[in-house]
């Protein structure tokens, strides 16, 4: 099983995107509150339609409550432009979790500095990737390492 986490997001429709790629990846959700959006929001419904029902959802309180919830063996990916590391690189195994910051800030430097790091390539320069973007190409490399598509 494979494990999509996003840190204090911010757009309910990114967040309805990639519970949408959960479900089809059989992939959880966490989402570490707090968040600018309510799961009953109508930009949330409207991007992941009627696939919710098949999302394994796991909400925390904060960065502490989700930490608290992990086994010594988890191993957490940070995903951030400041990373030197390429997903594709990653190894990724069952289990895994990859964790998003929120949208206009991407994870903070403190929780960068504790996590393995890793970056999607951007040849074509840019700020960032939108995070619905970013979590699926990185959950769908997971999944190809993990299954071997």
């Amino acid at each position: 099983m494979l494990h999509v986490v996003l840190y204090q997001p911010e757009k309910a429709g990114n967040v309805g995107s990639v519970a949408r790629t959960c479900a089809v990846l059989g992939a959880t959700l966490h989402l570490i509150r707090p968040y600018g959006f309510h799961l009953t929001d109508r930009e949330f419904q409207r991007a992941v339609m009627d696939y919710f029902s098949g999302v394994e959802l796991r909400e925390h309180a904060d960065w502490a409550a989700f930490q608290a919830q992990l086994d010594d063996s988890a191993r957490v990916w940070g995903f951030s432009t400041h990373a030197a590391q390429l997903h594709t690189r990653a190894g990724f195994q069952r289990g895994d979790y990859l964790l998003f910051g929120p949208e206009s800030r991407g994870l903070p430097e403190w929780l960068r500095a504790g996590l393995p790091l890793l970056r999607l390539p951007q040849p074509g320069g840019g700020r960032s990737l939108n995070l619905s973007v970013a979590a699926g190409v990185a959950a769908f490399e997971a999944g190809r390492q993990i299954e071997g598509w």
